[in-house]
């Protein structure tokens, strides 16, 4: 399968997942526990998302460099209610410094 053809399936098998979406009959959804977990549930796959970009390693094995201490940094700016573009550049410049003293 070259690749050409993979990215067509994937784009053809998302659209079909799409129009899947639009098919579901409103009143599945209208219910307050599935309301509550359609809610929830972005927020629960952008932690994963960023748990497994932040120590994941070769062959999936965890790893404490950078990224980790400039996730920190970021939770401790959101907290403290910083911009975001200050909470994404603050991060990255900590990454950074700590990757130029040699660690990460």
């Amino acid at each position: 399968m070259t690749m050409w053809l993979a990215v067509l399936v994937a784009c053809a098998a998302c659209l079909v997942l799409k129009v899947a979406g639009y098919l579901v009959p409103a009143n599945l959804l209208a219910g307050e526990r599935t309301s509550r977990i359609t809610t929830l549930l972005p927020v629960a796959l952008l932690a994963a998302l960023v748990v497994v970009q932040a120590v994941g390693g070769e062959g999936g094995a965890i790893v404490l460099d950078a990224r980790i201490v400039a996730v920190a940094v970021a939770v401790v700016l959101l907290v403290l209610r910083a911009n975001f573009l200050v909470v994404v550049l603050a991060a990255a410049a900590v990454a950074a410094l700590l990757r130029l003293a040699g660690w990460g």
